[in-house]
């Protein structure tokens, strides 16, 4: 299994990271590993909605249907998915405020027979990479809305 996780303070406040956070429109802006909605995905987020969405790491496309774990607004969002060759994912987005903004983590976790050795490696080097910029694209959008 495979584990990638980051945790920023970031200037914008809770409130507006969370509603750019579940704000699905704009996931393409931020959630780098986050191509494209494959089907409209719903206005508001409740547990166990599906979302079908195509996600690229690695250079590598990737069907995944994401299922909405939990949702504890304005705290915590938890996703699971499965994408095409058996490949799993969790991801779980917690927001907390801090003295200039918010505290903001992001925590991943992916399997699958195609995720193990030197592959399972270089996800998670991509992994890291990707959420050092998704991280700095969400502060900024969220910062831009608020």
């Amino acid at each position: 299994m495979g584990h990638i996780e980051a945790t920023r303070e970031l200037s914008a406040a809770p409130e507006a990271l969370w509603g750019t956070v579940t704000d699905l429109a704009n996931w393409d802006k931020w959630f780098t590993v986050h191509e494209k909605w494959l089907e409209d995905p719903p206005a508001t987020l409740t547990e166990d909605t599906k979302l079908t969405a195509k996600i690229v790491m690695l250079g590598m496309a990737n069907k995944i249907v994401w299922t909405i774990d939990s949702v504890d607004a304005p705290r915590k969002l938890v996703l699971s998915g499965t994408g095409m060759a058996g490949v799993k994912a969790q991801f779980t987005f917690t927001i907390a405020p801090a003295e200039s903004g918010s505290l903001f983590a992001v925590f991943g976790d992916f399997e699958g027979a195609l995720i193990k050795g030197a592959l399972g490696k270089a996800v998670e080097k991509d992994g890291v990479k990707q959420l050092d910029k998704t991280l700095d694209q969400l502060d900024a959008l969220a910062s831009a809305q608020a």
